[in-house]
């Protein structure tokens, strides 16, 4: 990414899941039924980090586990692990922080905890007119793979599969 962003990632914890529930409803609002994350925490599968303002930031460096302070959270993303696999099951950002660089942020810390937890793949489904989601996954080496058709409830659109594998390569 190469410049410096006012956030950093850290694991979710449950006192993010009221700020979580609204980004995901303000970015989702039409997928139904809503995520639990209260449940995903639950999840020995299921893995979510969040991306707060630097300026609550800790003083070591990586991704951060264990805050139990309010912080603002611009954004969230969680993956499910599944043998070898890291299954992105989304990546969602405030709409007050779009084009700053949250979601390249939120996709490099999921791609490097897939690393750390030995994933070899991650793949994910993004919608088919989403061409700068489908950029961003293609500048880390995400190819198109398949396409589900009719696959999001809302309007029916066909979801594009991403995936890329050998993550631990530069």
């Amino acid at each position: 990414m190469g410049r410096s962003l006012p956030y950093y990632v850290r694991l979710m914890c449950r006192s993010d899941i009221e700020q979580v529930t609204d980004i995901d409803r303000e970015a989702f609002p039409t997928m139904l039924p809503p995520v639990n994350f209260q449940r995903e925490l639950d999840n020995p599968l299921a893995h979510y980090v969040v991306a707060c303002e630097a300026d609550t930031m800790p003083a070591s460096n990586g991704i951060r586990v264990g805050e139990r302070t309010a912080q603002y959270v611009a954004g969230f993303a969680g993956f499910w692990i599944l043998s070898e696999e890291a299954h992105i099951v989304n990546i969602a950002v405030r709409k007050s922080c779009h084009r700053q660089g949250v979601g390249e942020l939120l996709l490099l810390s999921l791609i490097e905890l897939a690393i750390a937890m030995k994933a070899s793949l991650v793949t994910l489904e993004v919608r088919a007119s989403n061409d700068s989601a489908r950029k961003l996954y293609g500048k880390y080496g995400f190819s198109e793979w398949g396409l589900r058709k009719r696959y999001y409830t809302d309007n029916r659109e066909d979801a594009v599969i991403m995936t890329v594998g050998d993550i631990g390569s530069s």
